[in-house]
């Protein structure tokens, strides 16, 4: 990735998740740490996100969900980022999300998966580490 451009991060919440704090506190740690962050608003479809992380060319999508939603939803937005062509686009999701439900988010191509409790300078040394080492 080009060192002189800011990190391009799309914060979703699909479905019919009406809690958006979480994302909220993620998305201003994320614009503090100097990235860009668009912020979609409740309840998104997949389609919506993957549309809108095309349109604002990010470099991550973020993806908060609680609702229990997230072996359909998750998959499903990394299947329609990949459809677009953005492969090298980080999904990353945050949430409630049992344990063994990780790998196979993993498998899909979810790149990382955020508990509760997990430090919002965990989140942004990630994003820093591993965008661009994707394609």
């Amino acid at each position: 990735m080009d060192q002189s451009r800011k990190i391009r991060v799309l914060v979703a919440k699909p479905g019919l998740d009406g809690h958006d704090r979480g994302a909220k506190v993620i998305a201003r740690a994320l614009r503090d740490a100097g990235m860009e962050v668009i912020y979609t608003g409740l309840r998104q479809t997949p389609e919506m996100i993957a549309a809108a992380a095309l349109q604002e060319d990010v470099d991550a999508v973020g993806v908060s969900i609680l609702s229990g939603a997230h072996n359909t939803l998750c998959p499903r937005i990394v299947e329609l980022l990949r459809e677009r062509g953005m492969d090298d686009c980080l999904v990353i999701v945050g949430g409630i999300i049992p344990q063994e439900d990780i790998p196979r988010l993993k498998e899909q191509g979810v790149s990382a998966v955020f508990l509760p409790g997990t430090s919002t300078e965990e989140i942004v040394k990630f994003l820093r580490e591993n965008v661009g080492q994707r394609a």
